[in-house]
């Protein structure tokens, strides 16, 4: 229970509920989860995802579309068959693959048109800006993946040059979230990302063997304990920056064509009508009682910078305090951190077998 001054002053649920929904609606609720894709082709059932992903967009094209996706992926890949094809970062890479080689020929337009049609879907991975250091460094890394997978020593030295680049960008990125106020939703995710991606690039250098199974473990304690430092700064963030006013009547009476009068009667009727159109009472049938009413100026509510909205959400304006208190509890808990959390607390046999994982990937007709 929240007490504010000498009295207490609570939203009911309704209203809290009402202005989280409000801001839902609005798309004004922020979202750190992991990406879905990330999940799924940074576990131990990527060679399923990437095999029923490849069946699925086999479906979905015609029988010369299927032809000319085997072909791409074929000079894509150098060949029908892909070494650690389905397990991890060369899942991932693939999966980009695939559903670009599928675009490409489904859309039968020009090579130039595709470029920039290519060039608007990329302007985000995984939920990131590919304009962010972060993005930028997946984009480019998972990008080389397919033409050097099958090439160890090349993947190797590749993947140790990322992971030494990315490796530096996520130290500097939290010390800026940590240390200079840099903490936001887009930083959360970009670095959430960041440290899903590094983590299996580390990992891909132990099936490697360019890097002992120390190094992997290592970073991903590393991670654990970052997660709930930036999670509780987050939480921390959000009690700062959301900020709720309640819709108030204005400050003036307005002129007679901004009044409305209420009816209401016993005959179960109600009517909402401009004071111009009332006459009496008795026009509408039955015993009616009018009460006049000032239209409501809407209330804001904000999240972060570049996250509000108005809303007609009506409350007592001493109940604001504790609506932005109750609402920093919603957010949090419709982000999706345990299994955020759970990304990075693999039990010890999970996490070995993530580095036994060997699949390949192999193209068929």
């Amino acid at each position: 229970m929240i007490l504010l001054g000498p009295g207490l002053c609570l939203p009911s649920q309704g209203t809290v509920q009402e202005l989280f929904l409000a801001a839902r609606d609005a798309n004004a609720v922020p979202d750190i989860s992991l990406d879905p894709v990330l999940t799924s082709f940074l576990s131990l059932d990527s060679a399923d995802a990437l095999q029923h992903q490849y069946a699925s967009l086999q479906r979905t094209l015609t029988e010369s579309q299927r032809a000319g996706f085997g072909l791409r992926l074929n000079r894509e890949l150098r060949g029908g068959r892909v070494t650690h094809g389905g397990v991890g970062v060369v899942a991932l890479a693939l999966s980009l693959l695939l559903d670009h080689v599928a675009h490409q020929v489904r859309g039968n337009i020009s090579a130039e048109a595709n470029q920039s049609a290519l060039a608007r879907r990329s302007r985000k991975v995984f939920g990131i800006a590919v304009s962010s250091r972060i993005g930028g460094i997946a984009q480019n890394y998972l990008s080389l993946i397919p033409g050097i997978a099958n090439d160890q020593d090349t993947m190797a030295e590749t993947t140790e040059i990322y992971d030494n680049w990315l490796k530096l960008e996520m130290l500097d990125h939290y010390q800026r979230m940590t240390n200079k106020k840099r903490m936001s939703s887009v930083s959360m995710q970009q670095w959430l990302t960041g440290a899903a991606l590094h983590l299996h690039m580390r990992i891909h250098q132990v099936r490697l063997h360019s890097v002992p199974f120390g190094s992997a473990e290592s970073l991903r304690l590393s991670y654990k304990t970052a997660l709930n430092r930036l999670v509780q700064g987050y939480t921390v963030y959000l009690h700062r920056n959301i900020r709720e006013t309640a819709p108030s009547p204005p400050e003036r009476p307005p002129s007679e064509t901004g009044r409305t009068t209420n009816w209401s009667c016993s005959s179960e009727m109600s009517f909402n009508i401009s004071q111009a159109d009332a006459s009496d009472e008795t026009t509408h049938g039955g015993a009616c009682n009018k009460t006049d009413e000032f239209a409501f100026k809407e209330g804001l509510l904000v999240i972060e910078p570049g996250r509000n909205v108005s809303h007609g959400v009506r409350h007592h304006p001493c109940e604001s305090s504790a609506i932005q208190q109750s609402l920093v509890m919603r957010i949090m808990n419709a982000q999706d951190l345990e299994q955020t959390r759970s990304f990075f607390l693999y039990p010890k046999k999970v996490f070995q077998r993530l580095l036994a994982q060997e699949d390949p990937f192999e193209i068929t007709n």
